[in-house]
């Protein structure tokens, strides 16, 4: 899906790391923000989610993904993502793949503590997504 709305990465980028200040992180003390853009300019945002089971975990970029699905939004144009560090990280491949199930041509951007910001299209993290209409 093309993008149906003008993305703003500098609102989305304020409030993904508006988002991070609610991370539940006492274990890694990395707290991850996202804010999620839907293909009708709604934003949804997330933060990590730590448990002292460390599996039971999850990304930012599934709760922000995962509330939105609950709220009715399937269709998505952008994700921005902060980090804590000193350069911009990428979504984990669990996180790309799950987003990559509903907008596979949605833009990432990430942003940091530090000077730089990337940005990718999910094709280009994923390229060869996981798709059931593959099967």
């Amino acid at each position: 899906m093309r993008n149906c709305v003008e993305i703003d990465f500098q609102s989305l980028a304020l409030a993904a790391r508006g988002a991070s200040k609610n991370a539940y992180c006492k274990f890694s003390k990395f707290a991850v923000g996202t804010a999620l853009l839907t293909a009708n300019g709604r934003i949804f945002t997330g933060c990590n989610i730590e448990n002292s089971s460390y599996g039971l975990a999850m990304c930012a970029e599934r709760v922000a993904l995962y509330h939105a699905v609950a709220e009715g939004a399937t269709k998505f144009a952008a994700i921005a993502i902060y980090t804590p560090t000193d350069a911009p990280t990428a979504p984990c491949g669990a996180c790309r793949q799950v987003l990559a199930e509903f907008a596979p041509e949605m833009t990432i951007q990430s942003s940091c503590d530090g000077e730089d910001v990337m940005q990718w299209t999910l094709a280009e993290l994923l390229p060869a997504a996981f798709r059931l209409d593959d099967r």
